[in-house]
């Protein structure tokens, strides 16, 4: 199958993509962008996730095909070129990023957040990342820098 999506601002052609194919197989092989992560392929972890047309999903439970004529953009996406989001910015400045797993999908979760709500209360953003599991901390890094980016974005 043909696969044509626009990525990341750029319109992008991909051909031998399977029908049952992933948006995150499609995304990982046949695009090479290998920030969104491949972990429980069942849409419970959240490692995967971009936006589809704006919408935060997670790229697993996508099919390839599903992406066809759409706007797709991952945690690569979210930087200006060679400038990092403040977002990706507050992550490593926090310490929130640990074995670095799942972050994309926590930075992409969290850029989401932020632009629906720029001023989020701690319960708003555990709500909001409630969606995306970490197995390295505890998850207080990850909020120091949501609430990080926040104050620097308002």
């Amino acid at each position: 199958m043909r696969l044509n999506v626009t990525v990341n601002g750029e319109p992008r052609e991909v051909d031998g993509v399977w029908e049952g194919e992933s948006l995150l197989s499609a995304l990982r092989e046949h695009l090479d962008l290998p920030g969104s992560k491949n972990a429980c392929e069942q849409g419970e972890c959240g490692s995967c996730s971009v936006y589809l047309d704006g919408a935060l999903v997670c790229a697993c439970l996508v099919l390839a095909g599903q992406a066809e004529g759409r706007e797709v953009v991952t945690v690569e996406g979210i930087a200006d070129g060679e400038e990092l989001h403040e977002i990706q910015r507050t992550f490593v400045e926090a310490g929130a990023v640990q074995c670095g797993f799942c972050t994309p999908g926590l930075i992409v979760a969290s850029h989401d957040l932020l632009r629906r709500n720029p001023r989020p209360t701690d319960p708003e953003i555990r709500e909001a990342l409630a969606g995306n599991l970490c197995r390295c901390t505890g998850y207080e890094k990850i909020l120091d820098a949501v609430r990080l980016a926040a104050e620097r974005l308002s």
